[in-house]
């Protein structure tokens, strides 16, 4: 496992950015952890993540021109790794979001930032249903520039109603590589080796939801 993933989980978890207990999530299933990015909610804890982005990103060697992050939540994210990877990594790249509304005064038009050219690497949070992940795809098509790669902060690698999931899908459907900073068995593993002050029952109960429901 990298430095910047075992870093990134002792923070998660000392932070209560990942919990553990019992969770119902929307899609009904009870989940015995809980990733909640909303809690990076500081200064700090977004410098944090935004390091963590860099390296993955930077870690994985995909190829892209610009940095985009689709609104609302990807709007500081975008900005922070795109700092993140310029002071970390002397990788300096053009960054750009859209708006949810079109202006028809000042500064027109639906994006903010750089002209988005060339190839795009998507900055977000997490992938549910990917419904903004598509709208964000229609949006760099329409400006005639190709999504080379989507960067998430975790990948549940959890099926949906088929047999993949949501990030599954969208490699397959768009051809492309989504890169997460941790995935679940990330978290398995690193419980395991080193459980952190989490029980026993809870790492077993971790491991059965993967194995219930993981792809």
């Amino acid at each position: 496992m990298p430095t910047f993933q075992e870093e990134f989980l002792k923070f998660v978890i000392e932070h209560d950015i990942l919990r553990f207990g019992e969770f119902t999530l929307k899609s009904g299933r009870q989940s015995p952890y809980f990733f909640n990015v909303g809690l990076f909610n500081s200064g700090e804890k977004l410098s944090f993540l935004a390091k963590c982005y860099a390296a993955s990103i930077v870690h994985s060697r995909q190829e892209f021109d610009i940095l985009f992050g689709p609104a609302y939540k990807g709007i500081p994210l975008v900005s922070a790794v795109a700092m993140a990877l310029a002071n970390d990594h002397g990788i300096n790249k053009s960054f750009c979001f859209n708006r949810k509304e079109i202006k028809d005064h000042g500064e027109r038009g639906l994006i903010i930032g750089a002209e988005l050219t060339g190839k795009v690497m998507v900055i977000d949070d997490v992938i549910t249903a990917g419904t903004a992940i598509c709208e964000a795809s229609d949006i760099i098509a329409a400006k005639g520039a190709e999504l080379a790669g989507i960067a998430v902060a975790m990948d549940r690698q959890e099926r949906g109603a088929g047999s993949l999931s949501a990030i599954q899908e969208i490699e397959q459907n768009h051809q492309i590589r989504v890169v997460s900073i941790i995935n679940l068995q990330d978290i398995v593993n690193y419980l395991q080796k080193d459980d952190g002050g989490i029980i026993k029952q809870q790492i077993k109960s971790i491991v059965a939801y993967h194995r219930e429901y993981g792809i």
